[in-house]
């Protein structure tokens, strides 16, 4: 999904308003295994995914990766509280496959919000529905059993396996990849 497509299917933007958000967006086309940023740098671009996927993931004390979230196609993807309050960002975000993204700093993020209320409104409206996914991710995580969050994450993310190494999709469930074999066997 492209961006301008996106926009307008969550906010009736005029023309000439939607001509001038875009131009405050850059296009990018970001190669498999490449690093957006590591943890504790400051995250100063938001990404809207057009196609590929990424990943955030931290790493424990012993080197372990664990996958926060995955970002596909139609999906902004962000250190979020690095992105919005300027703080070293605890997560590193990756390109799993090759991507093209469209990217904005935060500036003219926070231009567009005061140029426009209806810009403000898709904030709000983005705001809410991701924080309703870490919620239900968290649920998830808290009460249902492993081959529950399996199927809820096939729900959020069609496609996963066939683009997505096991190891990094454990990871994100909270469960080894010896489970997650398991699981998928059945």
């Amino acid at each position: 999904m492209d961006l301008s497509d996106f926009l307008l299917s969550l906010v009736s933007f005029e023309p000439n308003e939607l001509e001038d958000i875009l131009s405050c967006f850059e296009k990018k086309k970001i190669k498999k295994n490449t690093m957006l940023i590591a943890e504790g740098e400051v995250c100063r671009e938001l990404y809207f995914v057009e196609s590929g996927m990424g990943r955030s993931y931290y790493l424990k004390e012993d080197g372990k990766e664990i996958t926060q979230w995955f970002f596909g196609s139609g999906k902004f993807m962000t250190s979020v509280d690095s992105f919005f309050q300027g703080r070293p960002s605890l997560y590193y975000l990756e390109i799993l496959e090759e991507a093209v993204v469209y990217s904005i700093n935060k500036t003219k993020i926070d231009e567009l919000f005061s140029k426009y209320h209806k810009m403000e409104h898709l904030g709000r409206q983005l705001s809410i529905e991701m924080l309703t996914k870490v919620v239900n991710k968290i649920n998830a995580i808290q009460f249902q059993t492993a081959k529950e969050r399996y199927e809820y994450m096939l729900e959020e993310f069609p496609n996963i396996s066939q683009r997505v190494s096991l190891g990094h999709i454990a990871s994100y469930l909270g469960m080894t990849q010896e489970t997650l074999s398991r699981i998928r066997r059945r």
